[in-house]
């Protein structure tokens, strides 16, 4: 009986290290350690600013990440949009992100704020890329240029690029002026994606003012 005892014992004590230690290689030993930080949908410069914010230095047990935080600072970065963090063992950490894409730019004095879809202010310049010129005022916060930004987002590449100016003295009455002269009447922000294949059918008619404020009617002029 005694003998059966100790075997037993010795199971336990021996079971016991091998968790521990496996416990050790995992979350406090180099072996399982970052060796890496892999950073995806971004330039070649954010991924360098991506990772000093993440903040983790080489060699950190992959498992002790916490990779809530890592994200959290991550996000803190001016250009990232979004991002997510996730392990790849061994030693990768893998951080993916959606780069902020400046959508307008809006007079501020004698420069010009260059802006993405959600207003964020990605700089302040002398000399405006060639993006469209949002006039509404110049706070990115305000609600008719919010409003105004999220219709520039919701166009088709191919309608966005022939928007030189968009006009917002609120957000229910937002005007695009096109590049060769035509104007839009947008409307309010809403029912974007049928708007946009009504000017997209329309364009093709003469005229110079296309009303489409209404998903159901178009007026051109």
């Amino acid at each position: 009986m005694i003998p059966a005892l100790r075997r037993a014992a010795l199971v336990i004590l021996l079971t016991g290290a091998v968790a521990g230690a496996a416990a050790w290689v995992v979350f406090f030993s180099p072996l399982l350690g970052v060796r890496e930080i892999e950073v995806t949908g971004g330039s070649a410069a954010l991924a360098e600013r991506v990772r000093a914010a993440a903040g983790v230095p080489t060699g950190t047990p992959l498992a002790a990440v916490d990779l809530g935080e890592v994200e959290r600072r991550v996000r803190g970065v001016l250009e990232v949009e979004s991002a997510r963090v996730a392990r790849g063992w061994p030693g990768t950490l893998r951080i993916s992100v959606v780069e902020r894409t400046p959508i307008a730019v809006i007079p501020a004095g004698d420069r010009v704020l260059v802006v993405d879809r959600f207003g964020v202010v990605l700089g302040r310049v002398a000399n405006a890329p060639r993006l469209p010129v949002l006039r509404g005022g110049p706070d990115p916060g305000d609600p008719a240029v919010r409003a105004a930004l999220s219709v520039l987002h919701a166009l088709p590449p191919g309608l966005a690029a022939r928007v030189a100016e968009v006009r917002a003295p609120s957000a229910k009455s937002i005007t695009l002026r096109l590049a060769d002269g035509r104007t839009v009447l947008w409307g309010d922000a809403r029912h974007a994606a049928q708007k946009s294949r009504n000017l997209a059918s329309t364009l093709s008619k003469p005229g110079t003012f296309y009303d489409v404020s209404s998903p159901r009617v178009v007026t051109v002029k």
